[in-house]
């Protein structure tokens, strides 16, 4: 016997919502400012003849494709399903946080590239010049990472554009303290070892990021919910007798899905045990999408999904 809990809209809501017009802004603003920044960046190589100048507005351009992808799975995310995606496009968001990590640890090995060539062969920097423009990067960044700051914690997307933000705050701040030191002391070396330290911080930050990302990916249980606690939880649930089948993964990186076959010998429980047990399930873990399927055990009819290495 089947019976599936497949609950009203309220039920698949994020336990903690934040309201995406606020994200929608967010990314709007994010994505001018730092547009702004690389056409200022870029001018101010051309017209100095600086070569690092226009790499770094290079590279910030890659940021300005990142907003754009997070902001893309923002959107997608809060399309409804169709008959296609039964899910709707919620999924998108766990691509972006992924593709956005990896980007922010291929723009930190171009990094690490040049300052490990610098370190070989220093090079004269433009102190002035370049001191201010990295001083305007570190405003443009800082503040765009702070509009994503408050979500960040709850949303891997938005920590992806969070964390994308605030490690181009940290370089632009490096090359700001290197231009300093260098003017003070006459050391071009400053600049690639600041460069080298900002990047083994910025791969630290991010490694937890790429983790978190590629396991959704990949279907992996959500790191804030442990599943031997879910399966204790519903093993005790009252005339349970064996749980089995149970699946955890995310929808989206906010929503939560469960999966589980619940041996019931008494037969179906009703449909206020399912309701309250869905809701139970969603305060205690923050699942939000659960299907439980009862069954009472009959032996001629066993369930072929029982056995735990069985998918």
């Amino acid at each position: 016997m089947a019976a599936h809990a497949h609950h009203a809209h309220h039920a698949h809501a994020n336990p903690h919502p934040h309201p995406p017009d606020n994200y929608r802004r967010a990314f709007l603003l994010g994505t001018l400012l730092n547009i702004t920044f690389v056409v200022i960046e870029a001018g101010a190589g051309f017209l100095t003849g600086s070569l690092a100048l226009l790499a770094d507005a290079g590279h910030n351009l890659s940021d300005v494709l990142g907003l754009l992808i997070a902001w893309g799975a923002n959107y997608l995310s809060h399309l409804p399903p169709t008959q296609r995606y039964t899910y709707g496009f919620r999924r998108s968001s766990i691509l972006a946080a992924l593709l956005n990590a990896l980007l922010l640890m291929l723009a930190m090995g171009g990094i690490t590239w040049e300052a490990v060539n610098r370190l070989a062969s220093p090079s004269p920097i433009a102190g002035g010049i370049l001191i201010t423009v990295a001083g305007a990067g570190v405003v443009i960044n800082t503040l765009t990472a702070l509009l994503f700051q408050s979500g960040r914690d709850r949303d891997l997307n938005i920590r992806g554009a969070f964390l994308h933000m605030a490690a181009d705050a940290l370089v632009s701040l490096g090359v700001v303290l290197a231009g300093i030191a260098i003017l003070l002391t006459g050391a071009y070396w400053f600049d690639p070892v600041i460069s080298l330290i900002i990047v083994g911080v910025v791969v630290w930050g991010t490694w937890d990021l790429l983790k978190d990302a590629l396991k959704l990916a990949l279907d992996g249980v959500p790191t804030h919910i442990e599943p031997v606690a879910v399966r204790t939880f519903l093993a005790e649930l009252p005339q349970v007798e064996r749980v089995h089948d149970l699946h955890i993964w995310a929808m989206s990186t906010t929503q939560t899905a469960l999966t589980v076959h619940l041996v019931m010998p008494a037969g179906h429980p009703g449909d206020r045990f399912l309701t309250e047990t869905s809701h139970a399930l969603r305060h205690h873990f923050g699942i939000e999408h659960a299907t439980i399927q009862v069954e009472t055990g009959d032996p001629d009819h066993p369930c072929h999904l029982e056995p735990d290495h069985q998918v």
